[in-house]
């Protein structure tokens, strides 16, 4: 019975964002390969493919969008700081994540999550809607 080695070259695509820690499980990873939040060269990928070495993959998780360029193949899941030896982020896609966070911690988009509205901004939505009640 053969063995697979940890160098094999062969890694489907979602069990190597799993492995490098993108997604807590497999499921999540191929989920998201298929609903088209992942993407090579421009295009969207399958859950079969094989990324390679000098691969860029274009990936958005919640609110974030990240480029990743794979620096090292691995089938196995292990603690973060090994996993993030797998990948390594363009300089470009740190710099526009932490300008997207933040705006959203100034609350400049609009978007607040702190709950229910108060009542001043529920009159400031009725204001903005046109609804003068």
């Amino acid at each position: 019975m053969a063995y697979k080695s940890e160098e094999d070259d062969k890694v489907r695509l979602d069990k190597w964002l799993w492995a490098a820690r993108f997604y807590k499980t497999r499921a999540l990873a191929k989920a998201a390969i298929e609903s088209g939040k992942v993407h090579c060269r421009g295009e969207r990928c399958k859950p079969g493919k094989e990324p390679r070495v000098g691969d860029e993959f274009l990936l958005r998780t919640g609110f974030d969008e990240r480029t990743v360029v794979v620096k090292a193949l691995s089938a196995v899941r292990r603690g973060a700081p090994e996993a993030q030896l797998l990948y390594e982020e363009t300089p470009d896609s740190l710099r526009r994540r932490e300008e997207a966070a933040a705006l959203r911690k100034s609350g400049a988009l609009g978007v607040s999550t702190d709950g229910r509205p108060t009542k001043k901004q529920r009159r400031q939505i009725h204001q903005l809607h046109g609804n003068y009640d």
